[in-house]
């Protein structure tokens, strides 16, 4: 159960193991055992690493993966638009199928692009089987999975039934974790946000809630009033929010999670990279929905790179690779397991390829993967130890069969929504 990485160039994201321009990582037993120059391991699996960036995998901690069928057709769509369409128009003629190989291909997606830690934030909320369907297929996928539980979008019923029946299922500590998404002040009352904070106490769960200001209102400050701040919350989007609040989080111990790509895109106003770091705070950065924008962290962190270096030139390349390992793993409550080639830690690892011509040469990796990365550099994908990715594709995965699923669910759907799939699609909120 030994396996020997060797010859790549190490980017480990610890600053006691730093990086090699030549170098080894042993796993055994699905934990990474050692860092080295050169590391001596004869009974050891040996995966030629030459011509490969050897780092952690990403950690994205927001996604909403029962989205994925509907791919790329909000990608003009506003926030109010998207909202109308995907909650409004088709969610309620998902089924359990609909909502499993849509997590799964979702899922897959993330793994194959380097994501080897996901949460899914789910907020589907029709039924328990629906539910089931989601961490089913997230049990099915390689990789670390947190299953997000969170209310239906808009709605104003408890979660408490539904939280306490999936925690009993997910109770250990296995591939696939759980966390509540939370209704934030701006959709529900202090008194159902203070009780879904509770109820996540009692099940030892960490909790993720949507945020955002129009510059009017003051969301942070009203949960700090009432003492519902925790260390163990992520904060999603924030933008609009007071520099005065962010330190309120940053007070808190809370963190932030960027989607930058979403919300350009979709009006929510300039991602708070920048603002967020000034307020002490690390920001970690998100996809959050493919039906808007791509389902990769390079393009992410690219796009988050390009705003904050235009707005105020302070990112360095190499502070992008962080907000997507180490401080995403933290977010998470998984930095003592994930997010840097640390010895003792799970061997979560993907090998990019240094001799694509996109990328070639390569001088400074972090600002390589940073500014010309991209997801057909993944060559290899190890999840805990495990080659779920080798030689640029998924190991043990019908993709064949899962696509003609996934196109049979989207295409049920959309006929039963009345909607069409040649583009011309422009879903129209009330207030217009």
């Amino acid at each position: 159960m030994k396996t020997l990485l060797t010859g790549g160039t190490v980017v480990s994201m610890d600053p006691a193991v730093g990086d090699l321009d030549r170098g080894d990582v042993l796993i055994e037993d699905g934990v990474i055992v050692e860092v080295a120059e050169r590391i001596d391991a004869p009974d050891a699996e040996v995966i030629d690493a030459t011509d490969r960036i050897v780092m952690p995998g990403f950690v994205d901690n927001h996604r909403h993966t029962w989205q994925t069928a509907f791919r790329g057709v909000g990608a003009d769509w506003t926030f109010p638009e998207w909202a109308v369409a995907m909650h409004g128009t088709v969610k309620p003629h998902y089924q359990p199928e609909d909502v499993y190989v849509g997590t799964l291909l979702g899922r897959l997606e993330a793994l194959h692009s380097g994501v080897t830690t996901m949460l899914d934030w789910y907020h589907v909320a029709q039924s328990p089987e629906h539910e089931d369907a989601a961490v089913a297929a997230l049990r099915d996928a390689p990789g670390r999975s947190i299953f997000c539980l969170g209310a239906g979008w808009g709605t104003l019923d408890p979660v408490d039934a539904a939280v306490r029946r999936v925690r009993a299922d997910l109770a250990g500590d296995g591939p696939v974790t759980m966390a509540l998404g939370l209704r934030g002040p701006e959709d529900t009352s202090m008194d159902t946000v203070a009780r879904e904070l509770k109820l996540a106490a009692e099940l030892g769960l960490r909790t993720s809630l949507h945020i955002a200001s129009d510059g009017t209102q003051r969301p942070v400050a009203e949960l700090r009033e009432h003492g519902l701040l925790r260390d163990t919350t992520t904060f999603v989007h924030a933008n609009g929010i007071s520099d005065e609040e962010l330190r309120m989080l940053a007070d808190a111990g809370s963190s932030v999670s960027i989607s930058p790509d979403v919300e350009l895109k979709m009006g929510f106003g300039w991602p708070m990279t920048g603002r967020v770091l000034a307020a002490g705070l690390r920001p970690t950065l998100s996809i959050d929905d493919v039906p808007s924008v791509g389902g990769d962290m390079f393009s992410t962190m690219r796009t988050a790179f390009a705003v904050q270096r235009g707005l105020d030139g302070g990112l360095r390349s190499r502070d992008l690779l962080a907000f997507v390992t180490v401080d995403a793993a933290q977010s998470c409550g998984l930095d003592a397991r994930t997010g840097s080639l640390t010895p003792g830690k799970d061997a979560d690892i993907i090998l990019l390829r240094t001799d694509d011509l996109t990328v070639f040469p390569v001088t400074d990796p972090a600002a390589t993967i940073v500014s010309a990365g991209h997801p057909g550099l993944v060559d290899t994908v190890l999840a805990a130890g495990r080659v779920v990715k080798r030689d640029g594709v998924l190991v043990d995965v019908d993709l064949p069969a899962l696509r003609t699923r996934l196109l049979a669910s989207r295409n049920r759907i959309a006929a039963a929504a009345g909607i069409p799939l040649d583009g011309t699609w422009r879903p129209r909120p009330e207030a217009e």
